[in-house]
């Protein structure tokens, strides 16, 4: 690839390194001194870029990992990311001796799982960690399946590093939700206990994502799993935080203006003419579309992108490449200026844009695509 000045580019992301650090010393200030950090940086880190993140985390002090897929484990191994590094998802059992060529570890999905893995023929035993099934129904052997999961820990063929649940209504205010969340706790904890009373080594012990982090303090785990909040986005506008702490947004999504034109009365905009101009306007298009990530569903929507500190409206369908706004209240814009669709501002906050495509800022931030070139702030 050519040298291209990627500020100069049609489009990218910038990543704000300290807002990152800032995040992960908030979050800090909400668990046990003896916890640690398991940062969660599967999806390219939440669209933020899995090897710019990791290394800005190993700086700072932290050395564990998770990713969702072998795949994604095996790129941070091969751009030299240490430490540990938790597939937390299912690995074909063709492929676990990847898991031990690159020195990953492995979720035990549950006993079938374990059981299938006894018959391979592997050159080590393979590190893992057990996953508990505490009411969120999706993977992970049931927490009172007490024989079957003793038997995971028996099988020679692993090397059991951890135990872990999940918790699935952790941002939730509801009572019910919180009563739920309480008894995967306490579930998840007598799981733990009745394991170690019968001598198994249940190695390191989590539980708590995000939001069972800032939601549910005092719980003496080994690790924190935190994915979004390291981002310093909400996952919605109306995700609950018992704890409010000083989180900052990490990434901004930039574009710029490739042409500007004004158009009469009954002219139409984009494709299927979804914008009918009820009077003169003028419009620009953006260097941005759905193959960037951006939903097509935000299309007529009324969604705001800012252009030297204002705010234009997003009007007709978004494109595959580009986007159409209008900007005829907008004083001195200009082909080439540079537009923000998602940033710090609330106006255009990752919270708000998602919140109109009518999904979660992890979908939305996921979703950005590999053309956005990360760079730093």
């Amino acid at each position: 690839m050519e040298n291209i000045d990627l500020k100069k580019d049609r489009a990218w992301i910038e990543i704000d390194l300290d807002n990152l650090e800032n995040n992960i010393n908030e979050l800090k200030k909400v668990i046990l001194p003896k916890t640690k950090v398991m940062a969660v940086v599967k999806a390219n880190a939440y669209g933020h870029g899995a090897l710019l993140i990791s290394k800005k985390l190993l700086e700072i002090g932290i050395n564990d990992f998770a990713v969702a897929t072998l795949d994604e484990g095996i790129y941070l191994r091969k751009n030299n990311i240490s430490g540990n590094i938790l597939i937390l998802g299912y690995t074909n059992f063709a492929d676990l001796k990847y898991v031990i060529k690159y020195d990953l570890i492995q979720t035990i999905v549950d006993y079938n799982y374990s059981e299938k893995i006894k018959e391979l023929e592997l050159v080590d035993r393979l590190k893992c960690h057990i996953k508990i099934n505490t009411g969120m129904n999706r993977i992970g052997e049931k927490y009172d399946n007490i024989d079957e999961i003793s038997k995971i820990y028996e099988n020679k063929k692993l090397n059991i590093l951890g135990t872990f649940s999940h918790l699935c209504v952790a941002d939730s205010e509801k009572l019910e939700d919180i009563e739920f969340s309480k008894m995967q706790i306490k579930r998840f904890d007598e799981c733990i206990r009745i394991l170690k009373d019968k001598g198994y080594d249940t190695g390191t012990i989590h539980l708590q994502s995000s939001y069972g982090t800032i939601n549910y303090l005092g719980l003496n785990y080994d690790y924190v799993r935190i994915g979004i909040l390291m981002y310093g986005v909400n996952s919605s506008k109306n995700s609950y935080q018992l704890n409010k702490l000083n989180l900052k947004p990490v990434l901004s999504v930039k574009a710029r203006i490739t042409s500007i034109r004004e158009i009469e009365i009954n002219d139409s905009v984009s494709y299927g003419r979804t914008y009918i101009a009820e009077k003169k306007r003028r419009i620009a298009a953006i260097s941005l579309g759905y193959a960037d990530g951006i939903p097509r569903n935000l299309s007529n929507k009324n969604m705001l992108v800012k252009v030297n500190e204002e705010y234009g409206i997003v009007i007709g369908r978004i494109c595959m490449d580009q986007m159409l706004i209008d900007i005829t209240n907008l004083a001195s814009i200009k082909v080439g200026d540079i537009v923000t669709i998602i940033d710090k501002d609330k106006k255009i906050s990752a919270e708000e844009v998602s919140d109109k495509a009518d999904t979660i800022t992890n979908e939305l931030l996921c979703r950005l695509g590999s053309r956005l070139k990360r760079i730093i702030k």
